[in-house]
């Protein structure tokens, strides 16, 4: 089992780029995992993790609703916003500056074939970096993500998640708010749950900007425990 994982920060980058370039390491994976099985060739397989930032866009998975997206492709237009039917599951979500997006591209069978125990490591990763802040993060039964005083009137979403996976082969991964512009999650309902809020940690720590940087310090940390992942870093492949 190689638990080696080959971290890109890859910055502001166009989505479909990046989905183009999650698909391109998904595909590898995959074909390594055919060839092993059909030869019996003993390649290790690698892992990924992408760090990015996106421009503003909402994607809607592959059992979404699209009646959940609020506004006309002309609205979004205006709003500098675009849209994207794509392959992940869960519903409707948006991305954009100020938010950290992370793209786990792991072969499972490195580590867990375990695709629940998957997201709820996700899950405990955002919740103790959280944790790190003073604020006191929870799952919301039947709900994949991170939120805030669930139960009550005020529950309120911070992360958002939605994966894929194939031959134990992940990628897409989840969306969390540190500086986002909130006013984008009005045009949609989020996650396809009505009647919730989102939120930012720049608001719940009642900071005009948090440090992304140190967020994602915090979350690889976190990830490597719970994991027992090595982190390697790997230099932007795209240009």
């Amino acid at each position: 089992m190689n638990k080696t994982v080959q971290l890109q920060d890859l910055g502001h980058k166009d989505y479909k780029d990046t989905w183009d370039y999650q698909e391109r390491l998904f595909k590898e994976i995959i074909d390594i995992k055919i060839k092993n099985r059909r030869e019996n060739a003993g390649l290790t397989t690698p892992n990924h993790f992408l760090f990015v930032e996106h421009g503003h866009v909402f994607t809607l998975g592959k059992s979404g609703d699209v009646e959940n997206l609020l506004v006309s492709q002309k609205e979004l237009a205006a709003k500098n916003a675009t849209f994207y039917k794509i392959n992940r599951g869960g519903d409707i979500t948006y991305h954009g500056p100020g938010q950290i997006v992370g793209y786990p591209i792991l072969d499972l069978e490195n580590f867990f074939t375990d695709i629940h125990k998957y997201l709820r490591l996700l899950e405990e990763m955002v919740i103790l970096t959280l944790a790190e802040y003073g604020l006191k993060a929870e799952r919301s039964p039947g709900e994949t993500g991170v939120w805030f005083d669930v139960g009550t009137p005020f529950a309120r979403k911070i992360c958002a998640m939605g994966v894929r996976a194939s031959r134990w082969v992940t990628m897409h991964g989840f969306a969390l708010n540190v500086n986002a512009d909130l006013g984008y999650f009005d045009l949609m309902i989020p996650c396809g749950i009505k009647g919730k809020a989102v939120t930012s940690l720049n608001v719940e720590l009642g900071k005009a900007t948090v440090d992304q940087d140190e967020v994602k310090e915090k979350l690889l940390k976190h990830f490597t425990t719970l994991f027992e992942a090595e982190l390697v870093k790997k230099e932007n492949a795209i240009a």
